[in-house]
């Protein structure tokens, strides 16, 4: 019995020696990191990280570290030229510096606005001194590229891309592509160049640098190209170096769908009666901005039993287009446009059964169907700057190309 309590016993010694071995190896291997933040190492301080809160204010939150009134009016006429403390705001981020010695007197107070500036209020000299700091901006091209497994915003997402760059990218190709057509399994390809706080902290996009997109069996290309570098002026152009900018836009409407098309036999859902349709619904969300597709004079604002709200816009000598079923009207009649401005917000007035514009277009004074119709183009890069533009390109369409396997 006593060699058995005798082996118990070893063996409890020995299991509880490994563990120990484990654990100190553990603590051996372990890095030891020194934090370096705004300039000041961490380690030289007891720090304080907080946010501000209700009735926080750059005094009374330095008075807690046992400065006086007097001497906390004294630090904010010191420093009003570097620092407004009256800017402070409520749930931004501050650091407080404290010495490490039995006093935890305060020697630094740091503000955070944003993520990009900070200021400081330096506390460890009798000059005491403020100053606003910048993180360093880098910028890093990043490209992505396959099929598309939903919408142009739900592909983004699933790449962890800022959500603004959807809007970018329909801006660009706004008379290209009617983005409610993309289908799922078509082609794409983006290049763009995303922001970076520090070197580490995402900050969203900062520019389009190439794309492409399958639509209806075709490969557009956009890429951004300024024609005159000394002006500045950005367009876009394909891959031959024709403007994506045509003369109309492809809908009134973004990120919006198509409730019924161009007929000459519908039934209608009000009247309830079979008639035709010389128009193409948008249904969108009430309050909706519905844009003038190009530039042109307002030619009819007003209200009938059957149109609603609505805006003619007449745009030269052979077209026209009308806008229906508004809950506001932002233009007047005789004002000039601009193509993209903002005309009215979708509504149901009149015979509609729910929020939509119906979208009608005229040519050479007959109601034609806008989907269907070859409309025309805008400017042509010119020849001299061709073979410029082309060289300019080839390495970003090689990367688009390569990121989709065209």
């Amino acid at each position: 019995m006593k060699k058995v309590l005798i082996s118990i016993i070893v063996l409890f010694s020995l299991i509880s020696c490994k563990k120990s071995e484990i654990t100190f190896e553990d603590e051996i291997i372990r890095p030891v990191f020194k934090k370096v933040e705004f300039g000041f190492k961490y380690s030289d301080f007891n720090v304080i990280k907080d946010t501000i809160k209700k009735g926080d204010t750059f005094g009374t939150i330095i008075q807690k570290q046992n400065i006086g009134n007097r001497e906390v009016f004294e630090i904010v006429k010191k420093v009003k030229d570097s620092f407004d403390v009256r800017t402070i705001r409520l749930n931004k981020p501050y650091t407080l510096l404290r010495s490490k010695n039995k006093t935890n007197k305060l020697q630094v107070f740091i503000y955070q606005p944003d993520a990009l500036h900070y200021y400081v209020v330096d506390l460890r000299d009798t000059t005491i001194v403020a100053y606003e700091k910048t993180y360093p901006l880098t910028f890093k091209s990043r490209t992505i590229g396959g099929l598309l497994k939903g919408s142009l915003s739900e592909t983004l997402e699933n790449a962890k891309v800022e959500g603004s760059l959807a809007s970018k990218i329909s801006k660009i190709y706004s008379w290209s592509i009617d983005f409610f057509k993309l289908k799922k399994g078509d082609r794409f390809g983006i290049t763009f160049k995303e922001r970076f706080i520090n070197d580490t902290v995402y900050d969203g996009v900062e520019d389009l640098e190439a794309a492409f997109f399958e639509y209806k069996g075709k490969i557009i290309y956009a890429f951004p190209y300024a024609q005159n570098p000394s002006s500045g002026k950005i367009e876009y152009y394909d891959e031959e170096g024709k403007t994506l900018k045509n003369f109309f836009l492809k809908t009134p409407i973004k990120f919006s769908r198509i409730s019924s098309r161009f007929s000459s036999n519908r039934f209608h859902p009000v009247q309830h009666t079979w008639k035709a349709h010389k128009g193409t619904d948008y249904a969108a969300p009430y309050g909706t901005p519905i844009t003038a597709t190009a530039a042109g004079t307002v030619e009819q604002t007003g209200f009938t039993a059957g149109n609603g709200n609505f805006v003619k816009v007449k745009h030269n000598g052979t077209y026209s287009t009308q806008y229906l079923h508004m809950s506001r009207i932002l233009v007047r009649r005789g004002q000039h446009v601009n193509q993209g401005q903002v005309i009215g917000r979708v509504g149901s007035t009149g015979l509609a059964t729910g929020p939509h514009v119906c979208y009608r277009f005229w040519k050479n004074g007959v109601q034609v169907d806008a989907l269907r119709l070859k409309l025309p183009n805008g400017e042509p890069m010119s020849g001299r700057d061709k073979s410029r533009f082309l060289k300019t390109i080839a390495p970003l369409k090689w990367e688009l190309d390569s990121a989709s396997n065209l």
